[in-house]
């Protein structure tokens, strides 16, 4: 069962920001959260894929995988060659995907948490930030992504390890069966997957309900609600630490935005 842990001054935002644990084998602080900022708490959490494909994803995934990949090759030309890389290329650019983007940093995702289409809503509703252990979600996993996990001698997966471990997305959902999720961390081939951090996790085809798989088979994940009373304190502490749309979208979109909001009048 999940957790909610309610943030109304910004004192107890260290709850979510100094999450780290002392790992032994190390002798280092690690984390093994990763974490994804929802502007509305009252937004329930769902792929892009299941909410412009409704019923109909698992046949029109491929279509629209094949269609981009067709379409890319001009920009990107190994994108043919994985089906994984076509996703998480077109999750960067807007194209409706099984994956869920996630941060490593919380303040990036505090960041998406404090975004809003209309600045006037910033204080009309509750935002909120959902933290997952990756250890957890990957305890569960099939034996051969157990294995596979076990040979690199690393917890979380890469490209090269999750194509060793299945072939596409129709061998990953018969897997998965819609009782567990994998977390990839993305290679860098978009600047902004750098800059935010990026981690996704892919969603199984039959896991129809996200916050209830996240309730009944975890107890590490947590659910920071952030009131709607401290939205722009905490967005203006974010701007003092340098988190912020010029850096989270470098470039000139990045820096327009930041500019809009910046000079927002409320």
């Amino acid at each position: 069962m999940y957790k909610t842990m309610v943030i109304d001054d910004v004192y107890s935002l260290t709850d979510l920001l100094l999450e780290l644990h002392y790992r032994e084998d190390l002798k280092r602080f690690r984390s093994q959260f990763v974490y994804r900022g929802m502007s509305n708490v009252d937004f329930h959490i769902t792929t892009s894929l299941r909410r412009v494909c409704k019923h109909k994803s698992r046949i029109l995934e491929p279509v629209i995988l094949s269609n981009f990949s067709k379409y890319a090759a001009l920009m990107d030309s190994p994108i043919e060659n994985s089906v994984w890389r076509q996703m998480i290329l077109g999750q960067h650019h807007g194209l409706p995907t099984r994956l869920l983007d996630w941060s490593f940093s919380p303040l990036t995702s505090l960041h998406f948490a404090l975004s809003e289409g209309n600045l006037d809503d910033m204080g009309s509703h509750d935002c909120v930030v959902w933290r997952v252990d990756v250890d957890e979600l990957h305890s569960m996993l099939p034996e051969k992504y157990q294995k596979v996990m076990e040979k690199e001698k690393i917890t979380v997966f890469s490209l090269k390890m999750l194509q060793e471990a299945c072939s596409g997305p129709d061998e990953y959902d018969e897997d998965m069966k819609g009782n567990a999720m994998l977390i990839v961390e993305p290679p860098s081939i978009e600047q902004r997957i750098v800059t935010q951090y990026s981690f996704f996790s892919i969603i199984p085809s039959d896991m129809e309900d996200i916050e209830h798989f996240l309730n009944t088979r975890t107890n590490e994940t947590v659910r920071y609600i952030i009131k709607k009373e401290i939205r722009w304190q905490v967005r203006d502490l974010l701007d003092q630490l340098n988190i912020n749309e010029r850096i989270i979208y470098p470039g000139l979109d990045g820096l327009s935005k930041w500019l809009e909001r910046h000079y927002y009048v409320k």
